[in-house]
């Protein structure tokens, strides 16, 4: 990144949601519009990390921290090659970031991606509309010439979240090999490193970078592969496990995803996040539900069932398994304990497990750390 002179907000933009509620603010980033469906994000840093999560294509969404941008973006914090979220609202955009490691100004960023940003509007009471009604579908814009009525029929009739395959716009197209560890000097140290190079395979679903990562510094040999691959064509690899990651949208329109980790299970030793968690679900005849408002934040906590000891994770999902669909052959292993939802199974018989939440944080805290060195062993164990 290169830095840039600093962009100050745009005035007027405006905000529709589908339940007829417009509300004026200032346009910063991208003159473009968008419809995305809404969630807010708990996180009061790495609004960088948040926009660069594959996981949120579809998605535009609400930052609950008041003053977003003071500290710009840089390259080290990306997630990946470009910002996937439709849209950002905020209550109030920096224009004027103030950080030694800065390389650019958040509006400068948005704009670079072609991503429209509104500020200046009722965060709160945007939040309080998706606590209690749910999810819903908003329009970024800033039409001038059209009527509150039109921008609110824009967004009625706009495609949802859940109506698109979106993995199959944020995977890779080719396979490659991921050698790169830890980069930052403010990453934690990894746990439990493997004594000697394991092949894995990591699916791509829309994987972050800093998963790739984590992978990679405790000590595994990473390929990376597109979401669509056969099991069958991974097994000709010869890995020692298979990694399924996070991604967007619903977890029961990946098909081809759930054939292949149907075959792979009953290989290799598997662990999946996030959206390979689901994917796992569904594996062993389990079924997942769309959330009233999902998790999205680096503030949940999070019970490791097997230990007793509680967590605080980071979390991106509007999806959930539900647990009574699980077979006996399933074990709930981590739980939410703000609202008991499904955070993590295993299998009793296969060398499978996986964790609805993020271990590798970004942003977000590092107590879940132990899941990769848990991978690990359970590599050892399956050589």
């Amino acid at each position: 990144m290169n830095p840039t002179q600093s962009h100050t907000p745009l005035a007027p933009a405006r905000l529709a949601l589908e339940d007829g509620t417009v509300l004026t603010g200032r346009g910063f980033g991208a003159d473009i519009e968008t419809v995305g469906e809404l969630v807010f994000n708990t996180s009061m840093t790495g609004y960088q990390e948040i926009l660069s999560d594959p996981s949120y294509r579809g998605q535009t969404v609400l930052l609950t921290q008041p003053h977003i941008g003071n500290y710009g973006v840089n390259s080290e914090d990306e997630e990946s090659t470009r910002i996937w979220t439709s849209g950002l609202i905020v209550r109030e955009a920096c224009d004027r970031a103030s950080n030694f490691r800065s390389g650019m100004e958040l509006s400068a960023w948005l704009l670079q991606h072609g991503v429209p940003g509104i500020d200046g509007v009722d965060t709160r009471m945007l939040t309080r509309k998706v606590r209690d009604g749910g999810e819903q579908r908003v329009l970024i814009t800033r039409d001038r010439h059209a009527t509150d009525e039109q921008l609110v029929a824009r967004v009625r009739t706009a495609p949802r979240v859940a109506d698109v395959d979106h993995v199959l716009q944020v995977t890779t197209k080719e396979p490659y090999a991921w050698s790169r560890g830890y980069e930052s000097p403010f990453s934690a140290p990894a746990r439990g490193k493997a004594a000697r190079p394991f092949k894995i395979v990591a699916y791509d679903f829309g994987a972050k970078t800093n998963i790739l990562r984590s992978l990679v510094a405790h000590g595994l040999d990473v390929t990376v592969v597109p979401a669509t691959t056969p099991g069958e064509a991974v097994l000709e690899r010869q890995p020692d496990g298979v990694f399924l990651s996070n991604g967007p949208g619903d977890p029961a329109i990946c098909r081809y995803a759930i054939t292949a980790a149907q075959l792979l299970v009953r290989k290799l030793p598997v662990f999946g996040i996030c959206l390979g968690h689901q994917i796992l679900g569904h594996v062993f005849g389990g079924k997942t539900y769309k959330m009233k408002f999902g998790h999205h934040g680096g503030n949940q906590p999070v019970m490791d069932l097997t230990t007793g000891k509680v967590e605080i994770t980071a979390q991106n999902h509007s999806y959930a398994i539900d647990p009574q669909s699980l077979p006996d052959a399933v074990e709930v292993t981590h739980k939410n304990l703000n609202d008991q939802t499904v955070e993590g199974l295993r299998h009793k018989e296969l060398p499978v497990f996986s964790v609805q939440y993020h271990p590798e944080a970004a942003p977000g805290p590092h107590d879940a750390l132990y899941l990769f060195a848990r991978f690990v062993e359970l590599l050892q164990r399956h050589r």
